[in-house]
């Protein structure tokens, strides 16, 4: 967390800071663990005051600030930041404030909580360099049925932990690959080699639709209350979600089963016995 649909809610709600010019980039002290981030502070000032904002993207899980000079300023969120345009959920989780001009929002805050996560000032060929198909596969929401199944199809790795390898395709996380695989009827420990074609059709087909709710929900604000909208306020598909974080209570689908946490590859892993069974 955050996945995919909190980082593209996260991008949508930085529209506002489009047109506007930087005029002042602010580090705000802290006693908290530092971000990794790139150049150093005081090159930050230098290297984008004066530049507008022209765009605002998303590679996987990255926010990217696309400015006037092509260069982007490349927001990694992780365990536990936040991209915004309001007041932060605290003041002292603040890592950077970049002051805008001219535009319909008057700055641009990464919090993060853990300090897990980055923040780099990228060219067009860094970017390439470190978030290009050498390094990601393709987005969850752009890869063909064809190209997902040939990712796949022949690995000898159980499913769950190998949709959450974002060389494989780029965007899903632990949560909504739990959901997403409850959702075909899939137990999360089936080897992927052993998974109809068919089968993986519907991962795909899941696999986008899933991603796509989450986005018209803005996201999932889990029971840490950590994840917050570009204007501070949650998400809403954790109403909707079927099996994570549910175990031990009643399966939504099914009725009668009880959802069951299992551990893989270091990740907590939720599912339905009597929806999922294992083959």
């Amino acid at each position: 967390m955050p996945e995919l649909p909190e980082v593209e809610t996260m991008r949508r709600g930085l529209f506002p800071a489009i047109g506007g010019r930087i005029w002042r980039v602010e580090f705000p002290e802290n006693r908290y663990r530092p971000i990794a981030m790139s150049p150093k502070a005081d090159q930050w000032e230098p290297r984008i005051c004066g530049k507008s904002v022209v765009g605002i993207d998303r590679i996987a899980k990255r926010v990217l600030v696309r400015l006037s000079n092509e260069d982007r300023i490349v927001m990694q969120p992780k365990m536990a930041g936040l991209t915004l345009i309001a007041d932060p959920p605290s003041i002292e989780h603040v890592r950077l404030i970049i002051h805008l001009e001219n535009s319909a929002c008057d700055r641009i805050i990464y919090w993060d909580r853990r300090g897990l996560g980055t923040a780099h000032i990228w060219s067009a060929q860094q970017c390439a360099i470190h978030l290009g198909p050498e390094v990601l596969g393709p987005d969850a929401l752009e890869v063909t049925p064809e190209d997902f199944h040939r990712r796949f199809a022949k690995l000898s790795r159980p499913v769950k932990p190998a949709l959450l390898d974002q060389r494989l395709v780029a965007g899903v996380g632990n949560l909504y690959a739990s959901e997403i695989l409850h959702r075909v009827g899939i137990d999360p420990r089936t080897l992927c080699s052993r998974i109809s074609k068919s089968k993986w059709q519907s991962i795909h087909q899941l696999m986008q639709s899933v991603l796509l709710e989450a986005i018209e929900n803005e996201g999932s604000t889990l029971s840490d209350g950590t994840y917050r909208n570009a204007i501070n306020g949650e998400g809403g598909f954790q109403h909707f979600h079927l099996v994570y974080a549910r175990d031990g209570q009643t399966c939504r689908t099914c009725n009668s089963g009880t959802v069951q946490r299992i551990v893989q590859a270091q990740r907590s892993t939720f599912y339905c016995p009597k929806c999922q069974r294992r083959k």
